[in-house]
């Protein structure tokens, strides 16, 4: 279990990326979503021992993170959205260069560690192969290989199918639902359905702080009578946005499928059955509601 308490941060330019975030992860995968700028990445630093937050608590089973952060990095693998690597060097040398600097020093356990992570992330035809010639999916599945290195019980992974086309997205996806099963797996992400796809909990993060946390099937179902559609020529859009709540929009066969936030049916509207983006997008829209007047006020 991964037990974030009050966690804070700010920046030296005065920047509030973190606000009072407390969560608590167990095994499985777990999906932190948020639109870009939500602080997803600053957390993920933290609780990767990057940087330590300006207030707050970290623990991972018995390990006190920012007291022992030596501790967690040895049963740590992390995904950062931008990795880097010897471009000139085969995707078999980099692992092996990798597990030697995670401690792995006997040689024949690496090879063996290699050789099987290799065949995990379907990279052994192209062990040889140069990383600077690997496709975006092939590096994503690289770096998913370099994060699994000593078995880790605790992975992070920022924003990884970001960029992917939809075969190598699901080819990744495939892969982390199967390491996800037995260790904590954090996933990073401002795409709703790697969310709904893989995650039995997730929590929304905007602005610094934790907006919504549950199981997504849960959270679907408290949007239930919340969420209308409409479906109205493009020209109305402005109208629609200035008489309700709109919380998405897009366009369909020449018209504009608008979605709007209710307590109450708006004349003209129909019931939406619901999704998580519904969730997401009516969760954004109530941060943002609830932190106009602030705004404002300022």
């Amino acid at each position: 279990m991964l037990e974030l308490a009050s966690v804070s941060h700010t920046y030296p330019n005065g920047t509030h990326a973190l606000d009072d975030v407390s969560l608590s992860i167990p095994k499985g995968m777990f999906g932190l979503l948020g639109p870009n700028g939500a602080g997803k990445s600053t957390l993920m630093r933290t609780i990767a021992t990057l940087q330590a937050p300006t207030h707050g608590a970290i623990r991972f089973g018995d390990i006190d993170v920012l007291a022992e952060p030596d501790r967690l990095r040895r049963t740590l693998g992390y995904l950062p959205q931008d990795f880097g690597v010897y471009p000139r060097v085969s995707a078999y040398q980099m692992l092996d260069h990798m597990a030697v600097l995670k401690g792995v020093n006997n040689g024949a356990e690496r090879k063996a560690m290699v050789e099987h992570l290799l065949n995990q992330t379907n990279l052994w035809a192209v062990r040889s192969k140069a990383i600077a010639g690997f496709s975006g999916g092939m590096r994503q599945r690289f770096g998913i290989a370099q994060a699994l290195i000593g078995d880790p019980h605790l992975i992070i992974v920022d924003e990884p199918t970001a960029g992917l086309d939809p075969e190598e997205r699901n080819r990744f996806l495939n892969l982390l639902a199967g390491i996800g099963e037995n260790v904590v797996v954090i996933l990073s992400t401002h795409i709703v359905d790697d969310v709904a796809d893989l995650c039995p909990r997730m929590a929304v993060l905007a602005g610094g702080k934790v907006r919504l946390e549950g199981a997504p099937l849960e959270l679907i179902a408290s949007t239930k009578g919340r969420v209308w559609q409409r479906t109205v020529p493009h020209t109305q859009l402005a109208e629609m946005q200035a008489q309700y709540e709109v919380i998405s929009h897009r366009f369909f066969a020449g018209d504009i499928v608008v979605h709007v936030l209710s307590e109450t049916q708006p004349e003209g509207f129909a019931p939406v059955s619901g999704g998580l983006e519904d969730v997401y997008f009516a969760t954004l829209a109530e941060t943002r509601r609830a932190t106009a007047p602030a705004a404002q006020a300022a």
